[in-house]
C-alpha cells in the first residue's frame, strides 16, 4: 500500500476542521512541531526556527513584540504578516524598520512567518503544507508563548494579500480583519499568464492548486463572499510611475506586473459588491509594484486592521 506522506495528512485534519466558527484556530492536527531555536534579534524583536512537518523541514517566524510585553502577559492581539513571491521573504517586512516604528505603540504581537519564495500560501496536492504551517503549526506554537488572545488580523503584499485573503476565507472566525496591498486577488483572470509565470519560477501549478477549475478555492474574487463581517482593506497602484517612484510621475516606464495587479482587484471588488460585503479599496492611481507604495498602505490599514 502506498504511504500517505505526512504534510498529506496533515492537510486532511487540518481542513476537516475549516467550517467551525470559533475565533481559535482549529483542534491541533496532532502535528508534532516543535520550536527547535529562540534568539533576540533586537529588544522587541525574536527570531524563532520551527520544525514544521507540514513543510519538511525548518522554518523562521519572527515575532515583535508590543511595548509594555514581558513573559506571562496574556491577551494580546494578533497580527500576522505575510510576504510576497520570488526574491526576499518574511525578513522584508521587517528590514527596514518601517514596521517596527509603525507597531511600537499597538497592543499587538506581530507575527511574521516565513512563506516560501513560492509557497502561495496553499498545502500543495504534490509538495509542502503551508497552510498548514501557518493556520496550524505556528499558531499552536507562537500564540501561546506571547500571550495572543482571541482577536487576530491578517495583512500581505503581492503573493501574501493573496494569502491574507484566502486564510481569512478559509478559516472563518481566525480573523476579524484582512488587508492586501497589491495583492494577487483573482488568479483566474488569466489562467494562461499564470501558468506561464510559475512555470518561469519553477512550479508546475497541478502540483500547486490542480487544474484550473479547482484554483477557484484559494481564489480570493471566488471567496470573496466567505469574507462578510470582516474589516477588508485592498490596495493597488495602475503601474505608472507614481510619486514615490524614483524618477518621479510621468517616466514613461510601465510597470506591467502592478497593472495587472489592479485589474485583479477591482475585479475582487467586484465579486465582493456583488455577494454584499463591504471592503475599503484604495485604488491611488499612479503607483508601481514596490516596497514604498506597501509601506504606505500598510500604514493607511492599520487604523482599520488595529482599530
Amino acid at each position: 500500500m502506498k504511504k500517505i506522506p505526512t504534510w498529506l495528512v496533515l492537510v486532511a485534519l487540518a481542513t476537516g476542521c475549516q467550517g467551525t466558527a470559533e475565533s481559535a484556530p482549529p483542534p491541533p492536527a496532532r502535528s508534532s512541531a516543535t520550536i527547535v531555536s529562540q534568539e533576540a534579534v533586537d529588544e522587541r524583536t525574536d527570531k524563532l526556527v520551527i520544525e514544521s512537518p507540514a513543510t519538511g523541514g525548518p522554518r523562521s517566524v519572527w515575532v515583535l513584540k508590543p511595548v509594555g510585553w514581558k513573559p506571562g502577559s496574556t491577551g494580546w492581539r494578533g497580527l500576522y504578516l505575510l510576504h510576497g513571491c520570488c526574491a526576499g521573504g518574511a525578513w522584508d517586512w521587517l528590514r527596514t524598520g518601517e514596521v517596527a516604528r509603525l507597531t511600537t505603540r499597538l497592543d499587538a504581537v506581530v507575527v511574521v512567518p516565513e512563506g516560501g519564495s513560492m509557497g502561495w500560501y496553499a498545502d500543495w496536492r504534490d509538495g509542502p503544507g503551508w497552510e498548514t504551517f501557518h493556520m496550524t503549526e505556528v499558531p499552536r506554537l507562537v500564540e501561546p508563548r506571547y500571550g495572543v488572545g482571541t482577536r487576530r488580523a491578517v495583512a500581505g503584499f503581492s503573493m501574501g494579500g493573496l494569502g491574507a485573503f484566502a486564510y481569512a476565507a478559509r478559516h472563518p472566525g481566525v480573523f476579524e480583519a484582512a488587508a492586501s496591498f497589491s495583492g494577487v486577488l483573482d488568479t483566474r483572470e488569466d489562467v494562461r499568464g499564470y501558468r506561464s509565470f510559475m512555470a518561469d519560477n519553477g512550479v508546475d501549478t497541478e502540483d500547486l492548486w490542480g487544474e484550473p477549475s479547482a484554483w477557484a478555492e484559494h481564489n480570493p474574487a471566488d471567496l470573496a463572499g466567505r469574507l462578510k463581517g470582516l474589516r477588508l482593506y485592498a490596495s493597488s497602484g495602475d503601474g505608472e510611475p507614481g510619486p514615490l517612484d524614483p524618477g518621479g510621475p510621468g517616466d514613461g516606464v510601465i510597470d506591467h506586473t502592478e497593472a495587472a495587479i489592479m485589474r485583479q482587484n477591482r475585479n475582487f471588488a467586484r465579486a465582493a459588491e456583488k455577494a454584499g460585503v463591504k471592503v475599503t479599496t484604495d485604488f491611488y492611481g499612479n503607483g508601481t509594484h514596490t516596497w514604498a507604495y506597501w509601506m504606505r498602505s500598510f500604514e493607511r490599514a492599520l487604523p482599520l486592521l488595529l482599530p
